[in-house]
């Protein structure tokens, strides 16, 4: 049977990870989604480095602590969200960092556990938290009305049926709430036929949920802004994605911060400007995959997309930045100037 055994934390492309985030004897990191620790685990044998891990779910760092004896004096844990990842550091007093790696979406652990309520292959209670703060995906099901509802599968899940699952749902938690997992599934299942994939009919829906209980993309905006405030010059960051909402994000945010957000024209001088203004490199035009073999192994690999990207070096100093900008400016007033010349000399 091809897959990870349930509870056993297989990471993703973790070649892939340690050769982009180029880690070195002496440097510092944070592993902002500890897990299962399997990224903690292969960054601290592949130097002697310090490495800061953070996860929201308490039971993740219970697990581990494990890890850390294994490694004294050099993997700590810090419980909170990789998203307030700067107030959690400076609290230990840490302001910079070599290296970042994100590992986005739920962890095996919490995929695996019938009681965390994520996954519909087993019965469990409606929860679907990270933590253990905060409404539950049955407090959201039994509780919105049918448009927001809606609103959530269709904007999170990418559910073309939104609105039959929504009115479905309304429907269902009129004669008794919809506490577990299998009942949600089930009321889905009964709207949908099923997909031509394999792809169970809830899988959009459950994921919809878990992304709004979580707020996973807010949380993933405030870390990527974070992040690049903390890398020291030369430091990386490393993000692997697992859907087009996340990879959207990560993508848009590594191309404006190297510069190749593109101008609305070649004539504008946002576009020189912008290049001008990067503060990182981008190491990844194209998102990274997994190999076949690996994807064979491990199915809830397919999906990974690594992305990476490096801080500058020095970045140009005020006055030469605002004189660029006055040479772009200027270069355009030229040829605004010349194709009126045009003009004027054809009529």
């Amino acid at each position: 049977m091809n897959g990870p055994l349930p509870g056993i934390h297989v990471p993703v492309m973790p070649t892939e990870m340690l050769d982009t985030l180029r880690v070195r004897d002496g440097g510092v990191y944070l592993d902002g989604t500890f897990g299962g620790g399997g990224y903690a685990r292969r960054i601290l044998e592949s130097a002697n480095c310090t490495l800061w891990a953070i996860d929201r779910d308490p039971e993740a760092i219970a697990r581990g602590a494990e890890l850390a004896a294994r490694f004294p004096g050099r993997l700590h844990l810090l419980h909170g969200r990789f998203g307030d990842m700067m107030t959690l550091l400076a609290e230990v007093g840490v302001d910079a960092l070599d290296g970042i790696v994100l590992d986005l979406g739920v962890s095996s652990f919490q995929l695996d556990d019938a009681k965390r309520g994520f996954s519909f292959r087993a019965d469990g209670p409606l929860d679907m938290r990270m933590g253990f703060h905060g409404p539950t995906a049955a407090d959201l099901v039994n509780t919105l009305d049918e448009r927001a509802l809606a609103d959530i599968l269709f904007e999170f899940g990418d559910e073309r049926a939104s609105r039959r699952i929504a009115k479905a749902i309304v429907a269902a938690r009129a004669e008794a709430p919809i506490d577990t997992t299998s009942r949600l599934a089930d009321i889905i299942r009964a709207v949908l036929p099923p997909d031509r994939s394999g792809i169970h009919p809830a899988t959009r829906s459950f994921q919809a949920l878990r992304i709004k209980v979580n707020d996973e993309l807010g949380e993933i905006e405030r870390a990527l802004d974070q992040a690049a405030r903390l890398l020291a010059p030369e430091g990386r960051l490393v993000v692997i994605a697992f859907h087009s909402l996340e990879d959207r994000i990560v993508k848009r945010f590594m191309s404006e911060a190297s510069g190749r957000t593109a101008a609305p024209s070649r004539h504008d001088p946002r576009g020189l400007m912008a290049r001008d203004a990067a503060r990182f490199r981008l190491l990844t035009p194209k998102a990274l995959r997994p190999g076949s073999d690996e994807v064979h192994v491990n199915p809830r690999a397919r999906s990974a997309r690594l992305r990476a990207t490096e801080r500058l070096v020095t970045e140009r100093p005020a006055i030469e930045r605002v004189a660029i900008e006055r040479v772009a400016i200027e270069r355009v007033a030229i040829e605004r100037q010349a194709a009126d010349r045009a003009e004027r000399t054809d009529a």
